[in-house]
């Protein structure tokens, strides 16, 4: 078992300002994404790795064959290579947060 998912990383509410500059300190990016209910993007691979933190709602991230559930203030690490499979399981639409690595 590995430590991807902090919960509760980051206190509520969620600021970009705060994830931005967590981020950036670590070297990552910070941009936003928005899903209505049931919105799934599956078998996703990047070459660099990547941070995902739930703003709003609740979403199902499947690394590796692996499923995790993440909350408001939830920080995952998705390791680059990985196949990720993220899917808004909340039944109203969820805002998020990723960053990839800078390389």
């Amino acid at each position: 078992m590995n430590n991807w998912l902090i919960q509760k990383k980051f206190q509520l509410p969620i600021e970009y300002t705060t994830v931005a500059a967590d981020w950036k300190q670590r070297g990552y990016s910070c941009n936003s994404f928005t899903d209505p209910p049931g919105r799934e993007w599956r078998d996703f691979i990047h070459p660099c790795d990547e941070l995902v933190t739930v703003v709003d709602g609740q979403l199902q991230l499947i690394i590796q064959g692996q499923p995790w559930i993440l909350e408001p203030g939830d920080e995952i690490f998705i390791p680059r290579g990985a196949i990720h499979t993220v899917k808004n399981i909340y039944t109203t639409t969820t805002y998020w947060f990723y960053g990839y690595c800078f390389d």
